[in-house]
């Protein structure tokens, strides 16, 4: 006996994907998190040491890197990133033609 089970391909935007409010901006702030998390890391900065370079408190750090990014606007972390020994640079493109989300099924 097979079930037909739907799958549906990503929008290459998995916020989008469940529906949230604010998708593109979560995405943004999760890529901004990811590259903070990586410099802290690379740098091998404790949470501690991270807060101070950071000019926050510890608990924000460990907030920020477990994903809890309603209290940080992505201009804050352009500054943590500066901060980090990065620069931001801002690049606007053309948009590519969107793709439509493709239904297939699958048996199993």
């Amino acid at each position: 006996m097979s079930e037909e089970i739907k799958i549906q391909s990503s929008s290459g935007n998995v916020f989008a994907d469940l529906g949230l409010a604010n998708a593109d901006e979560l995405l943004i702030k999760a890529e901004l998190v990811r590259q903070i998390s990586n410099l802290i890391d690379a740098k091998s900065l404790t949470q501690t040491e991270a807060a101070k370079l950071l000019g926050i408190d510890q608990p924000k750090v460990s907030a920020l890197l477990n994903g809890k990014l309603s209290g940080f606007s992505t201009e804050r972390m352009f500054r943590f990133l500066n901060a980090l020994g990065s620069d931001v640079e801002i690049r606007v493109v053309p948009k590519p033609l969107e793709l439509k989300a493709q239904t297939r099924v699958v048996s199993t």
